[in-house]
Parts: structure tokens; sequence; C-alpha cells
């Protein structure tokens, strides 16, 4: 498990990016936490790193539950009643997909699936984030090495 601190909004864009880097073809990313924690945020990051388009728009996919981009699926299961309804959503298709799940805690069979999985939480009285990164399945060479200037030592 890597800890990590991000004070802004432009750390968290760079942790999206690093994170982004070292992403594989089928990768599941699970992203946690608390309703406005920054889940969004940090995939928002991801998916425009992974695509090299700073200005692309990323919409929440509260409301749609998916939102596809090239190779990309990002998907937030927050209004979803049972995970058999992962099925009809198309998830997990392609295998060649990195799939970023928001509110993975209502599918918990993605959360064994090879990928990362994050957890992301306020940091101490309300200052940046606080990000747990664990790896599921394998450890993306580098990731630690790029994550590097975010660990969390005595940031809280």
């Amino acid at each position: 498990m890597i800890a990590l601190f991000a004070p802004d909004a432009a750390a968290t864009d760079a942790i999206g990016a690093a994170i982004a880097a070292h992403l594989r073809a089928g990768d599941i990313v699970t992203l946690g936490g608390d309703l406005g924690a920054g889940k969004t945020a940090l995939a928002r990051a991801i998916i425009r790193a992974r695509l090299n388009d700073p200005n692309l728009e990323v919409p929440s996919p509260t409301f749609a539950i998916v939102q596809p981009y090239r190779g990309i699926i990002h998907a937030d299961l927050y209004r979803l009643a049972d995970e058999s309804e992962i099925d009809e959503l198309g998830l997990i298709e392609d295998e060649n997909d990195i799939v970023l799940v928001e509110w993975p805690e209502r599918a918990p069979s993605l959360m064994r699936r090879p990928g990362l999985g994050i957890a992301i939480g306020m940091g101490a009285a309300g200052n940046g984030r606080v990000l747990s990164v664990t790896a599921r399945g394998r450890e993306p060479k580098g990731l630690a090495d790029a994550l590097a200037p975010w660990r969390a030592e005595e940031t809280q």
C-alpha cells in the first residue's frame, strides 16, 4: 500500500497522470471514498492523461452510470441496486479496456480483479486529499517511484 497526500487539485492531477502512465489494458481501478472525497477528480485526471488531452470534457458518470472513452470505461456504481447489474452495464466486455469504478463496494467482485484499489479521503482539517493506493494482482513496475513526490509521511 502506498499512502499519498495531495495538497491541491494540481497534485491530484499529477498523481492521476502518474497512475495513468502505469495502467495496462484490462486493469480495473477502483476508487473508494465518501461523497465529495475526490473520486471523480482523480478519475478525470487519469482519463485526461491516458488520452493525452488535458482539456477533454470528462463529466461525472453519476447519472449516466457509465461514460465510455477510447480504451477507458468510467463508471459510477452509486445507484446500482445489485451487483448483478454490472453485467448489463458492459463494464468488462472488452478485456483491453481500462475500467475506472467509483463506489466499487456496490460490486465487490470488481475489487478482486487485477488493477489498483484507491481509497480517497480528506486530509486533516479538510486540507487536501489523502490517498491509499493498493495493487491487486500485480505491482505496476515503477508506480511507487512515480508516486514518490506525494508520499505521505508527516504530512497529516
